[in-house]
């Protein structure tokens, strides 16, 4: 049964990044670094990924862009791809790469959360909010390290015990050569977006961490009967153009403690589950 459920699986994974990857090229205006963050996430959460670029991103209309991804939480949405993209990208090169070693469980998860960490922040992180930091990539690095900690960790409470625990289940899923490899990584990153969704819409809403970026396109608009050229200038949505506002570092403390202590109470609940051994 397992197998055909895995079957159905990647069939859709597959149709559902086809679709998404015609769709950003002809018709859906984001960055290129959203466009690659969509791109991944789909292609790890298949037809649930594409369910929610349907939801929250893919644009409904030339110039409509915008005001479709407006609300508070699209916005929290699209500002969570590029962290899922890059945590998770992080954490399955890792651990193909870890398949080759002999190392116990808990080093592996080290490893790969240290390999998320800086996938997310110096590739999707910087890069995504550049823009808002006067293209100064270090500026933009030194500005997310909080954001991409207290996301990450979130995201981590919700992928690290499905893997684990189906890693236990099926031992033969820590070989990339097996599709059980991929199912496995599917689902926890599944799970580690629902997880990490309510963190980043509330970053999001206060201002310390970008929505969805549109890219400038020509849209057309009626007023007083005639058409008016719409949409020329720089990227459009929240933040745009602009060094966004940061939490005082109280705060930015007492966040991160929050999220590595809802980090360790996740592994340990999932020690009862799957012993993790270091």
């Amino acid at each position: 049964m397992l197998d055909g459920i895995m079957a159905l699986w990647f069939l859709l994974t597959g149709l559902s990044l086809v679709f998404v990857i015609l769709d950003l090229l002809t018709n859906t205006p984001v960055s290129w670094v959203q466009k690659f963050a969509w791109i991944l996430v789909i292609a790890y959460t298949g037809p649930i990924g594409l369910f929610m670029f349907l939801l929250t991103c893919r644009s409904p209309g030339r110039g409509l862009h915008d005001q479709f991804t407006k609300a508070s939480w699209k916005q929290g949405v699209n500002s969570e791809m590029h962290c899922l993209a890059g945590d998770a990208t992080g954490i399955i090169v890792s651990a193909i790469i870890l398949s080759f070693m002999a190392l116990s469980p808990g080093v592996d998860l080290i490893i790969e959360y240290v390999a998320a960490w800086v996938t997310g922040l110096f590739i999707f992180q910087a890069l995504m909010m550049i823009g808002m930091f006067n293209n100064n990539y270090f500026k933009a690095v030194r500005k997310t390290i909080f954001v991409e900690t207290v996301s990450m960790n979130m995201v981590m409470v919700g992928m690290i015990p499905v893997m684990v625990v189906l890693l236990h289940e099926f031992p033969s899923s820590d070989d990339p050569w097996n599709p059980l490899f991929w199912f496995r990584m599917s689902m926890g990153t599944v799970v580690g977006g629902l997880i990490g969704f309510p963190i980043n819409w509330w970053m999001v809403h206060k201002g310390i961490k970008h929505g969805c970026m549109s890219t400038p396109e020509k849209a057309m608009a009626t007023s007083a009967g005639h058409d008016m050229p719409m949409g020329d200038g720089e990227a459009h949505g929240e933040h745009a153009g602009h060094d966004m506002p940061s939490l005082p570092l109280w705060q930015q403390l007492a966040w991160s403690t929050a999220t590595f202590a809802l980090l360790a109470v996740a592994i340990w609940i999932t020690t009862m589950f799957a012993p993790i051994k270091f």
